[in-house]
């Protein structure tokens, strides 16, 4: 079920992030127990992973400085691996975000974010071949490099269209007074995908270029 990030206050976000050690943070997000603590945790560390995406243009930046802050590889570097395959199409209202004719070329690429052996995201781009240099162009087709280190030089801005959290360890009404569910023995369920970004991306002239639906995994979650 989707539901639409809701805010956590500032005092519970830090008590519950200061019960976190960094040198336990490599462990799986299959490792969370089912607690109310480990639930208000994995909540606000959505939100905090939320806020930074919200925040900066570039998701594969702000991914490698989450990597980085969480220890979840030794080297916090993140890499797209392409995922070749049959182009998804465009979605119904991406010629109008885009701006672009009917008849105009629109490219796709499909990649899977990780930082190490660990998967972050996975992102579906389309994007307009001819509003890119070749050199960028050439990059998309046969290397790995992400889409947002390729198109650094344009200096380009991003447009958030929505942002989504697919799954919430606290039931809905939480905040309002409704118990939160009991301690249980077993892992607490964490779906493959958690959040979901749909974003628009601008030149430094203001010219759409790039429409990406990001699918962040149970990965970005820190086991505490």
């Amino acid at each position: 079920m989707r539901n639409t990030t809701r805010g956590i206050s500032c005092l519970t976000v830090m008590a519950v992030l200061t019960c976190a050690s960094p040198l336990l943070a490599r462990e799986s997000s299959k490792n969370w127990a089912d607690t109310p603590l480990s639930r208000t945790q994995a909540l606000a560390e959505l939100q905090s992973l939320n806020a930074q995406l919200l925040s900066h243009p570039s998701a594969t930046l702000t991914l490698e400085r989450w990597c980085a802050a969480h220890h979840l590889s030794p080297n916090a570097k993140v890499v797209a691996h392409r995922v070749l395959g049959v182009p998804k199409p465009l979605p119904d209202d991406g010629r109008k975000l885009l701006d672009i004719e009917p008849g105009e070329k629109v490219g796709y690429r499909r990649v899977a974010l990780s930082c190490g052996d660990v998967v972050l995201s996975d992102a579906d781009n389309w994007y307009v071949p001819a509003r890119l240099t070749d050199e960028m162009n050439h990059q998309l087709d046969t290397s790995d490099v992400p889409f947002g280190k390729v198109v650094q030089p344009l200096h380009f801005r991003r447009q958030t269209l929505s942002a989504d959290l697919l799954w919430s360890p606290l039931p809905e009404g939480w905040d309002s007074g409704k118990p939160l569910p009991p301690p249980s023995d077993q892992p607490l369920a964490i779906p493959d995908h958690v959040l979901q970004h749909r974003a628009v991306l601008y030149t430094g002239d203001n010219q759409p270029f790039s429409l990406v639906v990001e699918s962040y995994t149970s990965h970005v979650l820190v086991s505490p």
